[in-house]
């Protein structure tokens, strides 16, 4: 095939996109449907607690827009980090939507479902076997770790989805994945550069964000070539400029020209940019490195905790001079009065928004300049009550 497109509807499943921008994507003829469904932006507290990032609701309104193109032009659709953060419980909650829109509908559909679940025993065995490394500045893994997790994922590459599209399946819900895993895979699956498929599913992982004006809830189309790819936005309102894509490409590294991942490393150092017509890009030079030895991401949580939150809004001039004091105050004042507490099986902090809630002590704005502030003080401790 000298040609596939790929249709990315949205940066994240249930932020909604526009019908008419689906449509016309749709009228494109794309080769696949492909959405991200997953994020660690939302902390690890999604992962321990089972719970999704989205409503339920949400979820369904844009699965059933995406499996019923799908069905209609006899493609398939493939998600990737279900349920947000990709755990089987995430996983088996998407799953029940899936199963009740073709329910619903009445359709027919080969489904297929890859979980990210890590067994505990099989990590320790490969902790004792020295296979398992710290992933940038956080510390050793231990034994210790891995059984106070809650769940623990690995985050997947192409190669599962691709061995799903070999078998026909209609709709593949996965597990913890690789943002641009996805769209990697049906490239790869037809023959194309696995550099080329990486990067451009590196951007349509985040829909029309790549776009003047950008947003992660429109949609994107990518046509792959033997030696590049174009990126055009399905809404007219939006375009594709170099600076845009390029700006895209760069953003959530640690370096910008080397992006590690599942098996690999995607090497960018000789990307080219170039205006293909008024809203397109043409991207090509993107070179996929293969590892010696092919490594996963884990991400695993634990709970620490049960925690409450106090918001508080100021308006007062004189307490907003001083709310560095009324802060410090209010927790020192807190301890004095829970002194039987032990100090250190709590944790107490204050975030103000207005003069450094964002930054903290990073900001380098010193002088308040607003006329109201929000302190949220943010406890936690053992349990719910004693928070």
């Amino acid at each position: 095939m000298e040609e596939v497109r790929i249709l990315s509807p949205l940066g994240m499943l249930g932020y909604g996109f526009p019908v008419e921008s689906f449509e016309e994507g749709l009228r494109r003829k794309p080769h696949a449907i492909v959405a991200d469904a997953g994020s660690t932006d939302a902390g690890p507290h999604k992962l321990g607690a089972g719970v999704g990032i989205v409503s339920r609701a949400a979820a369904k309104k844009d699965l059933y827009r995406m499996i019923r193109g799908g069905h209609d032009l006899h493609i398939p659709v493939l998600v990737g980090s279900a349920g947000g953060s990709g755990a089987k419980k995430h996983v088996d909650w998407t799953m029940d939507i899936v199963e009740e829109i073709i329910r619903e509908n009445g359709w027919k559909m080969k489904v297929g479902v890859i979980y990210a679940d890590i067994d505990k025993n099989y990590l320790i065995n490969k902790l004792h076997e020295g296979k398992v490394a710290p992933l940038g500045p956080v510390p050793e893994l231990t034994e210790e770790d891995v059984m106070d997790s809650t769940r623990i994922v690995a985050q997947m590459g192409h190669e599962a989805f691709v061995d799903l599209l070999n078998k026909n399946v209609d709709v593949i819900i996965g597990g913890r994945s690789y943002d641009p895993a996805m769209t990697a895979a049906v490239c790869v699956k037809y023959g194309f550069d696995k550099g080329l498929a990486y990067h451009m599913g590196k951007i349509l992982e985040c829909g029309a964000q790549c776009a003047i004006p950008g947003s992660p809830k429109d949609c994107m189309m990518g046509y792959i070539h033997k030696d590049n790819f174009v990126l055009t936005p399905m809404n007219p309102i939006r375009k594709c400029t170099t600076y845009s894509v390029a700006a895209h490409t760069l953003y959530e590294k640690t370096n910008p020209m080397l992006l590690p991942g599942p098996g690999g490393t995607l090497d960018l150092q000789n990307c080219k940019f170039e205006q293909e017509d008024e809203r397109s890009v043409r991207i090509s030079g993107s070179k996929f490195i293969e590892d010696k030895e092919y490594r996963l991401k884990l991400e695993g949580s634990k709970q620490v905790g049960f925690r409450t939150l106090f918001i508080a809004g100021i308006r007062d001039p004189h307490a907003i001079e001083c709310i560095d004091e009324i802060v410090d105050y209010t927790i020192s004042e807190t301890k004095k009065y829970f002194s039987e507490i032990p100090e250190n099986s709590y944790f107490i902090d204050a975030k103000i928004y207005g003069k450094n809630g964002v930054m903290n002590s990073l900001e380098p704005q010193k002088e308040i300049t607003s006329h109201e502030l929000c302190v949220i003080y943010d406890v936690v401790a053992a349990d719910q009550a004693t928070a």
